[in-house]
């Protein structure tokens, strides 16, 4: 199993992170313990150090049971990485419940990693204003904490503002072929490695949207290696970046735990034979969208409460992937006041944009794409 050493922290977790959010589940949507803690055993016997969990994964769920499954295992042979969910204190001092909640849910007296969960500008905000961050440094002065990061999601001007701010240990963020513009990107991991500070990356496969493909484009990757799952070449991809120490996986089955073992057992980085059958899938996903939206808001705020960048970033998204899986989030975690269907077609918003987009007609059809989906 590949390792990666973080010099300045002292430590060298697994390239292969194991991501405790979609572990099996059964009928009524608890957690299979059994077999996910078949999966987790068979992971860390074949080299997987690094355990990533969360205050809210499975409803509350993963924490408690990665606690109990953990607990067989030595403590000092696994990382262990979870998150404050800042949403939820009431103030600064509420993080030392909700710390010491976690200690207890995982059976444990320390957290290897311990991170800020799903920073974007808001919650950035509220840190600040809560006096957070001194908390969980005190935190680390005691032991309870080894490493202190932040896991990201939204615009680089955010990221850069949140990893200037202190001398972090780690960040988070997502990062694969497909997002190599969105949130931190590119350029995020450019400036946290000019930074010296060591990646995280989450979403290498981007939810799964990028382990399987038409049967076309699946035959361009086999012609490289029949053996070779599609997912494999997404997870080669972040790992060829030198400044990625650790690459997150949500793991629903043991067929994924031992196909993602066998691709980092040896780790391969990618030839330019295969970064080029890549480049070839990008352009042929970014082909598929629907109109030259480019978030730039000129459009807003819509007098009827549309949400027009995020309708038609979702609309492009699901027409790229072909699954409703890619932005089953997005969509559902829209208001209702926001999605298209609230346009009243008064034209107010096609004035100002640089594109010239037929917005209204536009919004039609990405409610009727998004209620009708042709693609599961």
């Amino acid at each position: 199993m590949e390792k990666r050493n973080m010099e300045r922290m002292g430590a060298n977790p697994s390239l292969l992170g194991f991501g405790c959010m979609r572990f099996p589940t059964l009928a009524d949507g608890s957690i299979d313990e059994a077999e996910a803690e078949k999966m987790l055993d068979y992971a860390i016997a074949n080299g997987v150090t690094y355990i990533d969990t969360a205050y809210f994964y499975h409803d509350g769920a993963s924490e408690p049971f990665v606690g109990k499954a953990l607990e067989k295992h030595k403590r000092s042979t696994y990382y262990l990485a979870t998150k404050l969910p800042t949403w939820i204190l009431k103030d600064g001092q509420d993080t030392l419940r909700v710390f010491a909640e976690q200690l207890e849910r995982l059976r444990t007296d320390y957290i290897d990693f311990y991170l800020l969960h799903t920073l974007d500008k808001k919650k950035w905000e509220k840190v600040l204003e809560m006096g957070i961050i001194p908390i969980l440094e005190q935190l680390q002065k005691e032991g309870k904490i080894r490493h202190l990061g932040f896991s990201f999601h939204d615009n680089y001007e955010v990221f850069e503002e949140i990893i200037h701010y202190r001398k972090w240990d780690f960040c988070q963020i997502q990062l694969n072929y497909m997002d190599t513009e969105e949130q931190a990107g590119m350029k995020g991991y450019h400036l946290a490695e000019k930074l010296g500070v060591p990646i995280v990356v989450m979403e290498p496969v981007r939810g799964g949207a990028l382990a399987n493909f038409s049967d076309d484009m699946n035959a361009k990757f086999k012609a490289l290696d029949k053996e070779a799952s599609i997912a494999s070449y997404a997870l080669r991809y972040v790992g060829s970046l030198p400044n990625v120490k650790v690459i997150l996986s949500g793991m629903s089955s043991m067929a994924q735990v031992k196909d993602n073992v066998h691709t980092f057992s040896p780790f391969v980085p990618l030839s330019a034979k295969e970064m080029a059958v890549i480049d070839e899938t990008v352009l042929t996903l970014r082909a598929r969208v629907q109109n030259g939206c480019t978030g730039c808001r000129y459009c807003m705020p819509c007098p009827h409460g549309v949400d027009i960048p995020k309708s038609f970033k979702i609309w492009n998204t699901y027409h790229m992937y072909q699954m409703f899986e890619s932005v089953r989030f997005g969509w559902n975690g829209m208001q209702e006041s926001e999605k298209p269907d609230n346009c009243v077609s008064c034209g107010q918003c096609m004035v100002n944009c640089p594109q010239k987009i037929n917005i209204p007609m536009d919004l039609q059809k990405v409610q009727a794409d998004l209620d009708n989906r042709v693609w599961k």
